[in-house]
């Protein structure tokens, strides 16, 4: 691949001698290429746009050091000829102006160059299923009669427009134009062309029989009807001239039931104050835009969006999901629900209940909703199994970016590099509004030399997993850029990880702070990030690892931990963990209250529990354990609790064999001597059963026999009576 660099009219301090370091740091870095580094343009989009154009026809995959002329550079290779097309040899772009080329340190910023250059030439992850929606144009909008019709007016012409008049008021206009109902909204569910409206039509005046002769308006003496055509019942004194004058249309009736009306709608602009959607991301398709003071605004950007939605639309299927290892339930009781509690857009939901599935079916599990998932990728940051997996990028694609960028960045002479994880969206304006200030502001500082910006579909789509694996890898830190767009379950979830990170790398004798999230809303806070940026570095490991990423999360988490166990300037034996978010820990069983009924080892859907078909014993293997309290909630003597940790004696191994968590005496049957079941689970049950009528005499003693022996002493046994003799 050939890059094409540009110092922007030398605001840039580049030249083939600064780029040096990057050209032979992408020489040694895998899938990275030096072409085109020997030169540096000054104004590639200007006067030395032709040498764009003689490297597009040459055919080879170009790579573009700017971002902001992106639209240009397209252009100009679709006028130039004999230039493949974009279909043919895409065009990539990557921006290092103001991600340090324009910062106050951007002498040194070399290796960072290396590290963006380098990620910016990776193939393209394989692409990913899509989710289909189809819309129609049926618009539903809700509110009063003057702000829904001077909506509709906005819409009529590219969609097909129902108002849902939910209160009187106001005015429609006098010619029918278009379907109007007046109702109560009750219920709204679904998503861009699947919505499913139902509302409460308890108004006397019917509007579909109503002709608006305004002859109900004359008549009223209260004034309790307007031009919304629609009863005021406060202000009505039930004199009923409207009905006398109504009389022909039989539009009014007061004794009318209640109407329930359901209908399906393509979209939806909701007028009301309160949305029909409480959720931080409701679902594609609707829009709210209230009564504030920005309303207006709001009304205009949702009208805009509303238009361009008509045809069929295709989005990513943002996540993976695999049954087997959730950890949600298992017959009927709840585990894990951290992927419920945590999605924004509510589009996760249990699937416990047994209803409508095969006899002996234990595993519950999760419903996602792939036409409600926004991509957020939070449900997969915060599953402690890696039952969700986010796919757009899958982890395999990121950790792939993340080793390259830091090892680009080691091969050129980078040291103590920062991974610095932000939004495509809000967050790389701000990155590109700190860059302009750096320019120009002799206080500002830009985005230091070994901060290396990592765009994301979404902040939320990492965790763990992918954190440790780069300080593995040899990163310092790992921060997450956080501005308005992500929700509060998100920041929370974050927050939660992050502690369980730095408190294994603290464990780990790490010194420093390695994680944080730096909280911005925008522009105004342009100088707080630009401080928050400057922290000192943390410590890394001092040999960097070549680890690649797994398809599993637990996989990578082992890997991770392994390298950084064997870095270690100081570990300890155990690492107390955060009870919230860790998916590392150990067991308690109170030995006192177990009976050895090994419920909890048909619940645990990780097999960290098992049994020993030789003796009545309970293992453990800690690694697999992802503390989702199933067992703790199977349990029926409440013997079990849960005690978050990272367990590191002999180096790790011992979290990854069997344990005995608890034992006890065999009871031996009275008749062959066999061992069966435990001495105090036979106990108790005799103790409970020796009052019942059922189990008295022989039938008693038949408690102490094994199966076999219990069998053949009924059918032995001259004084018991069988079924023949009945």
């Amino acid at each position: 691949m050939r890059t094409l660099i540009c110092d922007c009219n030398r605001t840039m301090p580049l030249s083939p001698q600064s780029l040096a370091p990057v050209s032979q740091a992408l020489a040694k870095t895998p899938l990275a290429s030096a072409d085109g580094l020997d030169t540096v343009h000054t104004l590639l989009c200007r006067r030395e746009a032709g040498a764009f154009q003689r490297a597009a026809k040459e055919g080879d995959d170009l790579l573009v050091a700017c971002t902001q002329e992106r639209r240009l550079f397209l252009e100009l290779n679709e006028q130039t000829e004999g230039a493949p097309g974009l279909a043919e040899r895409p065009i990539r772009f990557v921006n290092i102006r103001e991600t340090g080329g324009w910062s106050k340190d951007a002498k040194e910023a070399a290796p960072k160059f290396a590290a963006l250059i380098a990620a910016a030439q990776l193939p393209d992850p394989d692409p990913v299923a899509t989710v289909s929606y189809r819309s129609q144009g049926r618009c539903l909008v809700i509110g009063g009669a003057d702000a829904a019709e001077r909506a509709a007016a906005m819409l009529a012409d590219k969609l097909e427009v129902t108002l849902l008049v939910d209160r009187p008021g106001g005015a429609l206009p006098q010619a029918r134009e278009r379907a109007v109902q007046a109702g109560r909204l009750t219920r709204l569910g679904g998503w861009l062309g699947a919505f499913h409206a139902e509302w409460e039509s308890g108004n006397p005046i019917d509007l579909d029989l109503c002709t608006r002769c305004n002859a109900c308006i004359d008549a009223c003496p209260e004034g309790a009807i307007d031009f919304s055509y629609q009863v005021d019942l406060s202000a009505c004194k039930s004199h009923r001239d409207c009905v006398k004058v109504c009389d022909a249309a039989g539009a009014i009736d007061f004794q009318r039931v209640p109407q329930q009306v359901a209908e399906g709608f393509d979209l939806v602009l909701d007028l009301r104050e309160s949305p029909a959607f409480t959720m931080h991301q409701p679902p594609q398709g609707y829009f709210h835009v209230g009564r504030s003071g920005d309303s207006e605004r709001k009304l205009i950007d949702a009208v805009l969006k509303l238009r361009e939605l008509t045809g069929e639309f295709e989005k990513p299927k943002f996540f993976q999901y695999r049954q087997k290892l959730c950890a949600h339930s298992r017959n009927e009781q709840i585990g894990c629900s951290a992927c419920i509690d945590v999605c924004s857009a509510r589009a996760i939901r249990s699937d416990a209940s047994r209803k409508g599935k095969a006899k002996g079916d234990q595993a519950g599990g999760i419903v996602v909703e792939p036409h409600l998932c926004v991509g957020c990728g939070a449900c997969s940051t915060v599953c402690p199994s890696g039952a969700l997996a986010f796919g757009y990028p899958g982890p395999a694609d990121q950790g792939r970016r993340l080793r390259t960028m830091l090892t680009a960045y080691r091969q050129a002479g980078g040291k103590d590099a920062a991974l610095l994880l932000h939004s495509e969206g809000a967050g790389t304006r701000l990155i590109g509004e700190l860059g302009r200030a750096a320019r120009t502001d002799e206080n500002v500082r830009g985005v230091p030399a070994r901060v290396l910006p990592v765009a994301l579909w979404h902040t939320a789509s990492t965790g763990l997993d992918l954190w440790l694996s780069a300080i593995a890898c040899g990163a310092s830190q790992v921060w997450v850029l956080l501005t308005d767009e992500e929700a509060p379950e998100y920041r929370q979830a974050l927050s939660e990880q992050m502690a369980v990170a730095q408190a294994i790398l603290s464990g780990l004798g790490y010194r420093g702070e390695h994680f944080k999230c730096i909280e911005v809303r925008d522009a105004r806070d342009l100088a707080a990030l630009d401080y928050a940026l400057r922290s000192p570095a943390a410590q890394g490991v001092a040999s960097p690892a070549a680890l690649a990423v797994q398809a599993e999360k637990r996989a990578t988490l082992d890997l991770a931990l392994d390298h950084l166990l064997a870095q270690a300037p100081a570990a300890a034996d155990e690492i107390a963990l955060p009870a919230a978010g860790s998916p590392f820990g150990t067991l308690r069983v109170d030995a006192a209250k177990c009976t050895l009924c090994l419920s909890c080892v048909g619940a645990c859907p990780e097999s960290a529990l098992a049994d020993n078909p030789e003796k009545p014993q309970l293992r453990f293997i800690e690694k697999n354990c992802v503390q989702c309290g199933l067992c703790a909630t199977t349990c029926p003597e409440d013997a079990i609790t849960l005690q978050p940790r990272l367990w590191l004696v002999e180096g790790g191994k011992a979290r990854k064999s069997a344990r005995v968590l608890n034992e006890a005496e065999p009871y031996r049957c009275i008749r062959c001597g066999k061992p069966f079941g435990t001495l105090r689970a036979i106990e108790s049950m005799i103790t409970k059963l020796s009052g019942h009528s059922a189990f008295q005499g022989e039938a008693l003693k038949r408690l102490q026999m094994c199966g076999d022996c219990r069998v053949a002493d009924i059918y032995s046994n001259p004084n018991e009576t069988k079924i023949t003799d009945l």
